[in-house]
């Protein structure tokens, strides 16, 4: 199973779109998948859940159970301040001692409003999950200006519709 996780816990957000996107787009080559919405998290997770009191919060250890029984991972990452969301950050300090990721793989897509297509968040990404032992794809899927590229809930800009397939058949085989 791959689990796509949605880097945001802003409500009604594109990465959520992206992220089902990206699933349509595994179900193309007959790859099932699961998306982790970071919206649907509970919202005390970060005082409910973390720490000392790890396994206290039934909801949020349930979402990381969810996550942590994939083979492979995606992430969508919209850049927030230069960098990535602070909520996911969260949702990975939250992750149980060991980490039930390391060696599993990864791909990163970035969006973002702006020239940037996410390039600081992603490397800022990719560092702390090389910390947690994550492999990640050296393909990573930039999207700059991602409002002007999307049209009735697709994508429309065909240079990032290549480039999600060329990633996908990627990490089918990575």
């Amino acid at each position: 199973m791959i689990t796509i996780i949605s880097g945001t816990n802003r409500s009604g957000s594109l990465t959520l779109r992206i992220a089902q996107l990206y699933q349509e787009l595994l179900a193309t080559h007959g790859a099932p998948a699961q998306i982790l919405d970071l919206s649907q998290l509970p919202h005390d997770f970060a005082f409910s859940a973390l720490y000392d009191k790890g396994g206290q919060n039934p909801a949020f250890t349930a979402f990381h159970q969810q996550a942590a029984d994939s083979d492979k991972l995606v992430f969508i990452i919209p850049e927030y301040n230069g960098s990535f969301p602070g909520v996911l950050k969260t949702f990975l300090d939250g992750m149980p001692y060991p980490n039930p990721w390391k060696n599993r793989k990864a791909a990163l897509v970035g969006i973002s409003s702006g020239p940037q297509g996410a390039a600081p968040a992603l490397s800022h990404f990719t560092d702390v999950l090389h910390y947690l032992g994550i492999h990640v794809l050296a393909h990573r899927v930039k999207m700059p200006f991602i409002e002007k590229s999307m049209a009735d809930n697709r994508i429309q800009n065909e240079n990032y519709l290549r480039q999600l397939n060329k990633q996908v058949e990627s990490l089918l085989a990575f």
